[in-house]
């Protein structure tokens, strides 16, 4: 034996809201279609992704830091109100 453990790495992502890293499955994954950002819950839809916690706060976060235009490298605003939606949805 190596000396290596055998536990399994999870993979780690940055919460574009509150900077803070986390677990890739405790983090909602955002991409974009059209100019709407739109929630990935199974991380299947096709393209460039950014991850936030699924809490209000959060995502109220990363509205005012402009963070979605920037982790999609866009110009302009998005679209966040079906990610909302989405939050709101899940916290009932």
């Amino acid at each position: 034996m190596s000396g290596r453990t055998q536990a399994r790495v999870c993979p780690e992502r940055t919460c574009v809201g509150c900077r803070e890293r986390a677990a890739k499955t405790d983090l909602l994954r955002i991409v974009v279609i059209g100019d709407d950002c739109v929630p990935d819950d199974r991380g299947t839809l096709p393209g460039r992704g950014a991850y936030v916690h699924p809490a209000l706060v959060c995502l109220d976060l990363a509205v005012r830091r402009r963070a979605f235009p920037r982790a999609f490298k866009v110009k302009g605003p998005l679209e966040t109100g079906g990610v909302r939606g989405h939050m709101e949805r899940q916290a009932l």
